[in-house]
C-alpha cells in the first residue's frame, strides 16, 4: 500500500476524516492544544500541554491531515509539551514510519526533560530527526 494511503491515527484508533473538520486548532482537553501553521518552508504542528493516551489520537489526526497535503517538511513542535507518554511517542514513531520513502521530511522540535529526554531514552532520536527549536528544524541544521 502506498505511504499516502496509510494514516497515523489508524494505528491508535479509528477516526473520521480530519479534513472534514477544521484542523487548524483543536482542543481535546484544557491543557492540550494543537495549532497548525503553514509557511513557505514547512507545515508546523505546534503542540502544547500533555500528550497522553487521551490526547495522542488527536495528535495523530492532525498528523494525518498534514501528511495528506504532502508537505516537503512537516515539523512537530513539542517545545511546549509538558508530558509525553508512550502513546505520544508511538504516534511520532508511526508518523516517521509513514514518511519513510515519501516526499515529506518529518522533523521534531523537542528540547527539555519532558520531551527530548524520553525520546532519547527509548532511542527515537536515532530514527527521527530531533532539533532543539523550530528554527533549527526549519533549517534542518543540528546545532
Amino acid at each position: 500500500m502506498p505511504w499516502s494511503r496509510l494514516r497515523v491515527s489508524s494505528y491508535l484508533t479509528r477516526v473520521s476524516d480530519p479534513r472534514a473538520q477544521d484542523s487548524t486548532v483543536q482542543r481535546v482537553s484544557d491543557d492540550f492544544l494543537v495549532t497548525r501553521s503553514d509557511t513557505a518552508e514547512a507545515v508546523v504542528l505546534q503542540v502544547s500541554g500533555a500528550v497522553d493516551i487521551i490526547t495522542a489520537p488527536s495528535l495523530a489526526t492532525h498528523l494525518d491531515a498534514a501528511l495528506a497535503d504532502t508537505p516537503a517538511v512537516l515539523i512537530v513542535d513539542l517545545t511546549k509539551v509538558d508530558f509525553l507518554s508512550s502513546a505520544g511517542i508511538t504516534v511520532l514513531v508511526e508518523a516517521h514510519r509513514l514518511t519513510e520513502g515519501s516526499p515529506t521530511s518529518l522533523r521534531v522540535a523537542a528540547d527539555g526533560s519532558a520531551t527530548s529526554r524520553p525520546l532519547q531514552i527509548v532511542g527515537v532520536d536515532k530514527i527521527v530527526d530531533l532539533y532543539p527549536t523550530v528554527a533549527d528544524a526549519v533549517r534542518g541544521e543540528h546545532p
